[in-house]
């Protein structure tokens, strides 16, 4: 009995190893056809990280605030779901100030997340599910289903807390669960647009052959 028993532990043991091996094997080869993107499809958290998914349209026709504030800290996504970095973009701005819709859209929430102001706009045309921009600390002045165009007021800037080192907006834009580039919603001729300088007009030039 003792010798069966023995000769059965052996025959699992060496049946497990080729299974162990093949299984491995197999994540090896899902991750070199299918990269991450496999990977998050297979279960992995880090599809909420800010990856790859539809190109973010160019769909933002203003700042959220001013004609071309400051970026204090630009978007770093962060390698999985809970780790660390930015999910948005924060914008010099101060206390007071007037916080526009960067794109058009419905007004989705308004209202308070653990004590800030917050603010969110799905975008329309912008696929399913839909593109939503968020925008804190902000007392809300639009309410909750209205459609609103871009460039319109949809709340106050709050007095910051710790989050800058002086006041400033934070700027978000996520599809589902996942975190993306909220600069990216901005054409090239609103992200690059210099100050406007106004020329003398002195009359026509004179012609001199």
């Amino acid at each position: 009995m003792r010798a069966e028993r023995f000769l059965r532990t052996w025959r699992v043991a060496l049946w497990a190893v080729p299974m162990a091996l093949l299984s491995t094997l197999s994540v090896a080869a899902a991750l070199v056809a299918g990269g991450p993107a496999a990977a998050a499809r297979d279960g992995d958290p880090g599809g909420g990280s800010g990856g790859a998914g539809p190109p973010v349209p160019t769909v933002g026709r203003a700042w959220p605030v001013g004609s071309r504030p400051s970026v204090v800290r630009g978007w770093e996504p962060p390698a999985t779901a809970y780790g660390h970095g930015h999910r948005g973009v924060d914008l010099t701005a101060a206390p007071g100030s007037p916080v526009r819709a960067a794109a058009p859209g419905r007004v989705s929430f308004a209202g308070r997340v653990a004590g800030r102001g917050v603010v969110s706009v799905e975008l329309t045309g912008t696929g399913d599910p839909p593109l939503r921009t968020t925008y804190e600390p902000v007392r809300a002045t639009a309410k909750k289903g209205a459609e609103v165009a871009a460039g319109e007021v949809v709340g106050v800037l709050e007095p910051a807390g710790s989050h800058c080192p002086a006041s400033c907006l934070h700027w978000g834009l996520r599809r589902a669960d996942t975190y993306l580039d909220p600069l990216s919603l901005l054409p090239p001729w609103l992200l690059d647009r210099g100050p406007s300088r106004l020329l003398p007009v002195t009359g026509p030039p004179e012609y001199r052959p």
